[in-house]
């Protein structure tokens, strides 16, 4: 049985909507990643150099990443070559399986969040201004809240006083109270009152906004430093989750922030928007590959639902998905 054929089995077993949402929210990048390697497939009579040279090009304009396609083409040949593959459609499936296998690091990766049983879960936020960090926090606790769980919301960005608005507008639109102090005040300060808020009021989830200046970063490691100890302080072994939100549309840009997120703080999760906006999804697979950080959750579209866990097949369907269905029809 092709690699093809297991994924669509796998992915049958979820529910149809989460399928559709990574199928449509990756039809940009399908359109000009699988496009272009069913025309370097129909080119092609044998699998040969040549061929592997140009399939590495289409990698690396896909955002996949020059030491992931590295490693992918590597480990392409070897399979070719184990398999004794000479037709170039039946790297097809072979790239799919790869591309998985890359994600998951041989590990049964999980996207799910570090949520406590019991008591009170923290989850830091960070990244730069204009990823889209507030939205997702607005979605993330509409998500909880649909779940039954009590939300809360810490309004740290303290540095513009429109995020400290924004942060507002969602914590009415969702419906969860949000815990602030004026623009310019202490982070740490703004997140020790948002733990008292959040105990005093049983909440089940704090979600903690911060600033996302990256100019200077001594500053930026001080003030994530400060604002972690005041909250391990007050719920031991928390925050439970540091989620760096990065913008699928930068490209590689996202990766070099990553890195520096990553030197910053202990980011346990990657939170990436609006994939369903570009066309270079690949870069999915160089944030998790070249930094070894998860990717939890993707931004798969506007709307309120459209914020998804991460799922290594669903996302490789979506990549593939008019493949996985011609092979199905056949």
């Amino acid at each position: 049985m092709s690699f093809f054929k297991k994924l669509k089995e796998k992915i049958t077993k979820q529910t149809d909507a989460v399928t559709e949402k990574f199928k449509d929210g990756l039809t940009k990048t399908r359109d000009s990643f699988s496009g272009r390697v069913n025309d370097l497939v129909a080119r092609y009579r044998k699998v040969d150099e040549d061929f592997f040279e140009e399939l590495e090009e289409i990698l690396i304009q896909a955002d996949v990443g020059f030491e992931t396609v590295m490693e992918l083409i590597e480990e392409l040949k070897m399979e070719v070559k184990r398999q004794n593959i000479q037709d170039p459609a039946e790297v097809q499936s072979v790239i799919s399986e790869k591309l998985v296998e890359i994600y998951q690091g041989g590990e049964d990766e999980t996207s799910l969040l570090n949520i406590q049983a019991e008591g009170l879960t923290v989850l830091l936020f960070v990244g730069v201004n204009g990823v889209g960090k507030t939205t997702t926090i607005g979605k993330l606790a509409h998500k909880f809240k649909v779940e039954g769980k009590k939300v809360v919301l810490a309004a740290g960005d303290t540095f513009r006083a429109g995020a400290i608005e924004q942060l507002e507008v969602w914590g009415e639109r969702v419906g969860v109270d949000v815990i602030k102090q004026g623009a310019g005040s202490d982070p740490a300060a703004v997140m020790f009152d948002a733990v008292q808020a959040a105990k005093s009021r049983n909440a089940d989830i704090l979600i903690c906004d911060t600033a996302g200046r990256l100019q200077n970063k001594v500053n930026l490691m001080k003030e994530l430093e400060k604002v972690k100890r005041v909250i391990e302080r007050e719920v031991p072994n928390a925050p439970h989750e540091v989620l760096l939100v990065l913008d699928a549309t930068t490209g590689q840009n996202a990766l070099i922030q990553a890195k520096t997120f990553k030197e910053a703080t202990n980011v346990s999760g990657i939170v990436l928007t609006k994939l369903d906006g570009t066309a270079k999804g690949g870069i999915v697979l160089a944030i998790r590959n070249e930094l070894g950080i998860p990717v939890k959750f993707v931004g798969l579209g506007e709307k309120m639902d459209d914020l998804q866990e991460f799922d290594a097949e669903q996302y490789v369907y979506g990549l593939f998905a008019d493949l996985v269905e011609k092979e199905e029809i056949e």
